[in-house]
């Protein structure tokens, strides 16, 4: 059997938290820890190991160079050049000059696997990881708005009083101030969202608070960690598991919706090798406009890489 390997590039809280992650739900044989802070990222590896102790089957946690990653299924990407509280111009400039060097190294020691982009600005960051890289866009998968998406769901639960695996309702576009939710294409088991309840719901409301929750949440404690660890650790588990289930992820398009050039949150099928299909969905007018607009916001951002 083919051991199933995750390189984590970045081990401060996102990084390290999706480790845990990874380690407690048993996804892959070896995690591989890389960090510039030696110390630090031996730290995690011991720490890391003990837990790993616990598990029923054997994980190796390591540490590496990014360079060493030849063996690599999926490399995530969680470091950023700036402070998360900086404006997302700013957190551009620092991670964009570290991609400039990490992307093309990994590349010319042989990595082969799936790149999965987890820092911020997400959308502008896949985007240009994919041009680094040389890989086919379907190698190239962000983290985008698939949070987003599992906020939006549980709002919409707590809202409705049902289980939130029993609602389709999902956002597209930036990971950041242009998402929106697709309400045209939103329902309880095929069934419309006002129509589940008498009172008609708020549908600018809920979105805002969706849009909103990831900032509340690092003006509240400083940064945010298990939210996006166990989206990472979700993505993973999809494409070891080759699962064909429909995320919205950051994907470069190459003419659906009618843009290319451009990675952006959109729902896709997820397989053993990344991604395996674009669902296009029919927006209306208003999510037209939306759309367009997301659009704009993030190649203002990769203009400025």
């Amino acid at each position: 059997m083919k051991l199933r390997k995750v390189m984590i590039i970045g081990v401060g809280n996102v990084g390290s938290t999706s480790t845990y992650t990874l380690v407690n739900r048993g996804i892959c044989e070896e995690i591989a820890l890389v960090d510039l802070n030696k110390e630090l990222v031996q730290g995690h590896a011991k720490d890391l190991m003990d837990a790993a102790s616990y598990r029923p089957s054997m994980l190796k946690i390591s540490v590496r160079e990014s360079t060493d990653c030849a063996d690599i299924d999926i490399a995530i990407i969680t470091l950023t050049g700036g402070l998360a509280s900086k404006s997302r111009t700013e957190e551009l400039a620092g991670t964009s000059r570290i991609m400039k060097t990490l992307i093309p190294d990994m590349m010319k020691h042989g990595f082969k696997g799936i790149f999965l982009i987890a820092t911020n600005p997400c959308d502008a960051i896949t985007y240009q990881v994919w041009k680094l890289s040389g890989l086919p866009r379907h190698k190239i998968i962000g983290t985008g708005v698939w949070l987003d998406t599992t906020r939006l769901r549980r709002i919409l639960a707590d809202e409705l009083q049902i289980g939130p695996q029993s609602i389709d309702a999902f956002i597209v576009g930036e990971h950041g101030d242009s998402q929106f939710p697709v309400w045209s294409h939103s329902s309880v088991y095929g069934m419309n969202l006002n129509g589940y309840e008498r009172v008609p719901l708020d549908f600018d409301a809920l979105g805002d608070k969706a849009r909103k929750m990831g900032f509340e949440i690092l003006n509240q404690k400083g940064r945010t960690e298990y939210g996006i660890a166990s989206t990472i650790a979700e993505i993973c588990h999809n494409i070891f598991t080759n699962s064909h289930r429909a995320l919205a992820v950051s994907c470069v398009l190459d003419g659906e919706y009618g843009y290319k050039d451009v990675a952006i949150g959109v729902p896709a099928v997820i397989d053993q090798h990344g991604i395996k299909k674009i669902i296009q969905l029919d927006f209306n007018a208003k999510e037209k406009e939306q759309f367009k607009h997301s659009v704009d916001v993030i190649k203002g951002y990769i203009k400025a890489i």
